[in-house]
């Protein structure tokens, strides 16, 4: 069974809503038998690649409010977010164009490594404060995860994999996408925004029973041991 998700890297819900996909899957037993896709979208394609605004600054433009205004916005985000484990960090967030991230992270894919990709591009930006916009930002990051970083540079010099952006960009507009994170379940149920745990879980289980997918359920012993598949693990 498949989950696909259309999200972007300077999307403070994509990552809290990337974790509660993850915990979901875990706490449902159906950990190792659902793939998670990772889609591209763009909230802002227009952003200077060479930005230094604060996310702070890009706020209070973008809503005519003040910076300190802003700040207030980002504390229930933040709140949010350590629900989740998350300590995002929004003192030294920047704007960023993640064209260039979402075009590496197609690569990283073909490589075997798009999940890790994806986590080190969120955890950078919202834990770390990295400027994900700039190369050499993201080659740094490429070799974090064991990928060669020339080859990663090849790609940034080239226009390689902009299409298969803009296929997940359009396949997002025909299905009424407005905003991210959004979910689509084994290509039959959709969530939209960073939803409450649970309703992962419905989601995820109803689907994966009439996939035919059986749970693998758990049992805590008295010891603190855990039994699972026949064997049990402390």
């Amino acid at each position: 069974m498949k989950v696909e998700v259309w999200s972007d890297y300077v999307c403070p819900f994509c990552y809290i809503g990337k974790r509660q996909l993850e915990q979901s899957i875990k706490d449902s037993g159906y950990e190792g038998q659902i793939e998670v896709e990772m889609k591209s979208f763009l909230l802002d394609p227009t952003t200077p690649i060479d930005t230094d605004k604060t996310v702070y600054a890009s706020l209070s433009n973008k809503y005519n409010i003040s910076e300190e205004q802003a700040k207030e916005m980002t504390k229930n985000v933040a709140e949010r977010a350590k629900e989740v484990g998350l300590n995002y960090n929004f003192d030294i967030m920047k704007d960023a164009n993640t064209t260039a991230a979402h075009r590496l992270a197609k690569w990283a894919s073909t490589k075997g490594k798009g999940p890790e990709i994806s986590e080190r591009f969120l955890q950078s930006y919202f834990l770390e404060g990295g400027a994900i916009g700039k190369q050499e930002v993201l080659l740094s990051l490429v070799e974090d995860i064991g990928l060669d970083k020339a080859e990663a540079q090849e790609i940034l010099n080239g226009s390689q994999f902009s299409d298969e952006v803009q296929k997940d960009i359009s396949a997002a507009q025909n299905l009424g996408v407005r905003g991210v994170p959004f979910f689509v379940i084994d290509n039959k149920y959709g969530i939209s925004g960073a939803q409450p745990k649970a309703i992962f879980e419905q989601t995820i289980s109803k689907a994966a029973d009439e996939a035919g997918l059986k749970p693998k359920l758990k049992m805590v012993g008295d010891n603190g041991s855990v039994c699972a598949d026949g064997q049990c693990e402390f």
